[in-house]
């Protein structure tokens, strides 16, 4: 009884989750006629995939995307490159204050980006970088999250392992990413996961870096196609929302198993 009272508020939590989402698929396949009537329906009477067409011919759904993918690309090309080699450092390397700086990388995980917002935004004024794929990409180098990740999950490698390779002649660089950075691929995936996920999603930094449609990541073009289509067409404006949410669930449900198993792998180990 016990066990069915649980999947029983894990299945209503679920649909209260979903519900949203199913509406919003349930309206981009709906005629236009079908949206604005008295009754409610979940489920389109006569389903059709006009609004589609018309989000991606007649707006610039398919330039927000692209956007998407290559700011989202270059933050987290550049977060692997720059926390992948410091992470081995924080975990097998001994050298003076290191333990201050893994204090100073949790700490740094407590000042939300809001806090940095305004000298960053300004120092990329002075710069003249606004307006620019720079603007969006270059304050999320540099990530405390994926620091402690990678770290915790570094540590976790055994010092035999480390030595043997530096025994056998291998530098530093090449242990980090030869040898810590394929064991620690569970654990990679999930940065990658959340990383995407967050950057894909962010509206916040997108609205203050730039005002150019031509670089609105897909949160940002939402607004502009908000602007442009909604009041009396909201089929092509549910269609882009979901042409904007799909890239994320699709990738989600491919790397689901691999996105568990490196949180379950990532320890507190110090």
């Amino acid at each position: 009884m016990k066990r069915m009272v649980l999947l029983g508020l894990l299945a209503l939590g679920a649909a209260v989750v979903l519900l949203p989402f199913i509406w919003m698929v349930s309206v981009s396949l709906k005629p236009q006629a079908e949206i604005f009537t008295a009754s409610v329906t979940l489920l389109p009477r006569a389903p059709t995939l006009a609004n589609y067409w018309q989000a991606i011919t007649q707006t610039s759904i398919p330039r927000y995307l692209l956007n998407g993918v290559i700011v989202t690309g270059g933050i987290l090309a550049l977060q692997l490159l720059v926390s992948v080699p410091c992470a081995y450092a924080l975990a097998h390397r001994e050298f003076r204050g290191r333990g201050l700086l893994f204090a100073a990388i949790l700490a740094a995980l407590l000042a939300p980006f809001h806090v940095t917002a305004i000298p960053i935004f300004l120092g990329l004024a002075q710069l003249g970088l606004l307006n620019t794929y720079t603007a969006l990409i270059l304050p999320f180098t540099a990530t405390a999250f994926g620091l402690f990740l990678l770290r915790q999950a570094f540590a976790r490698i055994p010092g035999e392992l480390i030595d043997a390779a530096r025994v056998d002649g291998m530098g530093e660089m090449a242990i980090a990413w030869r040898i810590a950075f394929p064991l620690a691929m569970p654990t990679v995936i999930a940065f990658v996961i959340f990383s995407v996920t967050a950057h894909w999603n962010d509206l916040f930094w997108p609205m203050i870096a730039t005002t150019d449609p031509q670089l609105a990541t897909p949160p940002r073009g939402i607004l502009f196609f908000r602007d442009a289509e909604s009041g009396d067409a909201p089929g092509p404006l549910m269609a882009g929302a979901v042409l904007v949410t799909a890239p994320l669930v699709l990738a989600f449900l491919l790397s689901q198993r691999r996105f568990t198993q490196g949180l379950a792998n990532t320890g507190l180990k110090g």
